[in-house]
């Protein structure tokens, strides 16, 4: 494991990475989804060893509260400006100008602040496993925060909030870190702002999700977007379907 110290505005914190193939011309960061690590969303699935089989240099890192980076348990340390800011802290680093991004659930809504704050930077964008909702007012995620804090599974209630309760304890997460995260980083991205974004755009969301909300009317947001959908597949289990990593290797080595 690599660990990064970092600064982020008044933040210091560590956050674990990984960079594979680091001699590659192009590099493609990718950000995990909210309760998931670097290892859990991007090498247990594959997508680390199809990037670098492609040629590509990958950075993934465990976002602040998750894996094994810094926990906080404010919900202040947790806006989606200081998790992007965490990002580009990293890529200065190690001292990487431009990337391509990828980004899953909750690390598509990073993702999204980065492209709309720090364009320049980056090349293409795919934002997974997130469609129209990421542009909605503030989400009714107040459920999977309390499954988060509850004593134990028993006594919790309700499919979504069982899913994310399960899948925090199979990763060993920090879930007083999770909760916070949840609470801090719930703001919805400026469907104006996403309009002005000139980067060729991804959005791949599966058939069955009915958390990500519509990917195409996010696509068509974007001057350059377009939509992947993941046949068959709902949140949990589009990340590492094949076709969404055929597709997305296939629009990150289009003209």
């Amino acid at each position: 494991m690599a660990t990064a110290h970092l600064t982020n505005g008044d933040d210091r914190l560590e956050i674990a990475y990984l960079d594979e193939n680091s001699d590659a011309a192009e590099t493609v960061l990718l950000i995990h989804g909210f309760a998931s690590t670097r290892q859990v969303n991007w090498v247990n699935t594959g997508w680390v060893k199809a990037l670098t089989g492609a040629g590509y240099r990958v950075v993934a890192f465990d976002n602040r509260g998750h894996g094994e980076s810094t926990k906080f348990h404010d919900p202040a340390d947790y806006p989606l400006s200081k998790l992007a800011g965490d990002a580009i802290a990293l890529l200065d680093h190690l001292g990487v100008e431009r990337v391509h991004l990828a980004g899953y659930s909750m690390g598509a809504r990073i993702a999204a602040t980065l492209a709309v704050g720090h364009a320049g930077r980056l090349g293409k964008v795919v934002l997974s496993g997130y469609g129209s909702a990421m542009t909605r007012g503030r989400q009714h995620w107040e459920g999977v925060r309390d499954a988060l804090l509850a004593p134990s599974l028993d006594d919790v209630d309700g499919v979504k909030e069982r899913e994310f309760r399960i899948f925090a304890d199979q990763t060993g997460s920090d879930r007083l870190a999770l909760a916070a995260c949840i609470e801090g980083a719930r703001e919805s991205v400026s469907a104006d702002a996403l309009r002005e974004v000139q980067n060729d755009v991804l959005v791949a969301v599966g058939t069955e999700d009915d958390i990500a909300g519509s990917g195409e009317d996010l696509a068509a947001l974007f001057p350059h977007g377009r939509f992947l959908p993941i046949p068959g597949r709902d949140h949990m289990k589009a990340v590492g379907d094949r076709g969404h990593i055929r597709g997305v290797l296939e629009f990150l080595s289009s003209q």
